[in-house]
């Protein structure tokens, strides 16, 4: 692993090196319409440039050699193999340039003349997989002449059975860096694709830095007191689709850097997520919206040195101190809105939104809407045990919401439809006391207008004589109907609300012969 360089720096091969002389790269004139502007036209048209129709697949050495021509070419950059077929005429060193990286592991060639492209971004859309990792060559040598028995006149004995298992891949994530006289640029290969709504946490305090990276169950810490001083604020850039975040750091003072800085507690660790202490950062409370009669927006600005991007599913824990005592509770953050705007991954994670239920006897909740726009609150984790795996396969995903446990709900939603196009149907059921107790109604039922994959069915406990929707409380017949199961389908029936609604609605969902693989139940 690259994580300390060496004295030297920058190092042969590194991307702060100019090319030697008589090494420029060869620029041809390409035909009109086949501009950089036009190739990112084309890759955002919805054109298959993959010919996998949208699938991601493993692909082994003999797999990549066999597609080496101008028609049908691909190519691996650092583990991801890529379609380029497509690229050929928008390649601004020419067919011939781009064909030597036909069929093979390219690395190398694409790091003598374009390590300072981001390739990542422009063949995001070409993406066909992961290069299959080979079993060692000690390994493959065991198996090999076993027919043999004797060697110079004396007899071998037959080889030990093969009990060994192959060498597991390695999932652990890793860092580079590099810099140039006034920037620190940190890069961590996570080695899975990242979710959009992204999994870096990063915290610039001072002299320190932390990163954790929140990766399903798993957390990966980066974590120094840096070499030098730099300016308050980082950007943060993630390439989803391979699973690369980059952060760049802007030096107080132009200098040369011999490392990072130095590692403090836990450093360069990759354990489980509830292992990790919770870590605060303070925040600005820069706007308060009415949602209902009695909840709030809260929008909360993190310091200018602290991203979080809030993987879908996680809370995170606000703490103030009322009457002299620190009072802690978790909320799960949503979107600005129920289906946003997109943002570049560079605006991601600046500010946190969360829908909170005013109580008039809440110590907390009390305090939240007496304080003042400017306030600051302390803000811990990201937390919780919901990962996106869980989504794998399934065809058919149901949500069953009480009241404020709509909240885990609302990203949820945004990223089913918007990401996660296997997904053929996905349902609300929401339960509530009256029809103004309905949270983000109105945008509930637009989406409903616009995107045929959702329906929302909403449930009042106390209904004025004009409701024309679900009446009651939950009970076995109201889901019966709700829960469809349509052949070769795949089902996740998620539930969140006060504790007796989601013990209640769990046990009902069971009786319905949903499995606990099928259920999973929000809790803060």
């Amino acid at each position: 692993m690259l994580n300390v360089p060496s004295q030297s720096f920058p190092s042969a091969g590194s991307q702060q090196r100019v090319a030697p002389a008589g090494q420029s790269r060869n620029k041809v004139s390409l035909k009109p319409g086949h501009s950089l502007l036009d190739w990112i036209r084309l890759t955002k048209s919805g054109l298959d440039l993959t010919g996998l129709r949208g699938r991601r697949i493993e692909v082994s050495e003999e797999e990549l050699k066999k597609h080496n021509t101008r028609s049908d070419c691909w190519t691996c950059i650092r583990g991801m193999v890529y379609n380029i077929s497509a690229y050929m005429d928008f390649h601004p060193g020419g067919e011939a340039e781009l064909m030597r990286a036909a069929g093979i592991d390219s690395t190398d060639l694409f790091d003598q003349v374009h390590r300072w492209v981001n390739y990542e971004s422009m063949l995001k859309e070409c993406l066909v997989g992961r290069m299959a990792v080979k079993a060692s060559p000690a390994l493959q040598a065991q198996t090999e002449k076993t027919e043999s028995t004797h060697v110079n006149g004396l007899s071998v004995p037959p080889p030990l059975p093969l009990s060994a298992p192959l060498p597991a891949k390695d999932y652990r994530p890793r860092y580079d860096w590099f810099q140039t006289d006034a920037t620190v640029s940190i890069v961590v290969y996570t080695k899975r694709k990242i979710p959009s709504s992204g999994c870096a946490v990063v915290d610039l305090q001072g002299d320190a830095l932390r990163v954790e990276m929140l990766l399903g169950k798993m957390s990966y810490l980066l974590y120094w007191r840096l070499s030098g001083e730099v300016q308050g604020r980082v950007d943060v850039q993630t390439a989803h689709s391979v699973g690369k975040v980059q952060l760049c750091l802007r030096k107080s003072v132009k200098d040369k850097w011999t490392k990072v800085g130095q590692p403090l507690e836990l450093h360069d660790t990759f354990t489980q997520c509830k292992d990790r202490g919770l870590f605060y950062r303070e925040c600005v409370l820069v706007s308060k919206a009415e949602v209902t009669h009695d909840t709030q927006l809260l929008r909360l600005r993190l310091p200018p040195g602290s991203r979080m991007q809030v993987p879908v599913g996680r809370h995170v824990y606000l703490k103030a101190s009322v009457q002299g005592t620190d009072v802690v509770k978790p909320y799960t953050p949503v979107d600005q809105t129920l289906i946003p705007p997109a943002q570049s991954s560079a605006e991601m994670g600046s500010d946190i939104h969360l829908m909170i239920k005013i109580y008039p006897d809440g110590l907390l909740t009390s305090h939240l809407d007496n304080l003042p726009i400017g306030a600051s609150l302390s803000v811990g984790g990201p937390e919780g045990s919901f990962t996106t795996r869980v989504l794998r396969d399934v065809t058919h995903l149901y949500m069953l919401a009480a009241g404020t446990g709509f909240t885990p709900m609302a990203r949820l939603i945004r990223l089913a439809l918007q990401d996660l196009t296997f997904i053929r149907k996905t349902k609300l059921m929401f339960f509530n006391r009256q029809e103004r107790d309905i949270l983000w109604c109105a945008q509930l039922e637009e989406l409903c207008a616009k995107e045929e994959r959702f329906e929302v069915e909403c449930v009042l406990s106390e209904p004025a004589d004009s409701w024309t929707g679900g009446r009651g409380r939950i009970d076995a017949c109201m889901l019966q109907n709700f829960l469809e199961r349509p052949d070769n389908s795949k089902c996740l029936v998620c539930v969140c609300g006060p504790t007796g609604f989601t013990e209640l609605a769990v046990q009902l969902v069971r009786q319905l012969d949903f499995s606990e693989e099928d259920i999973h139940m929000f809790q803060g």
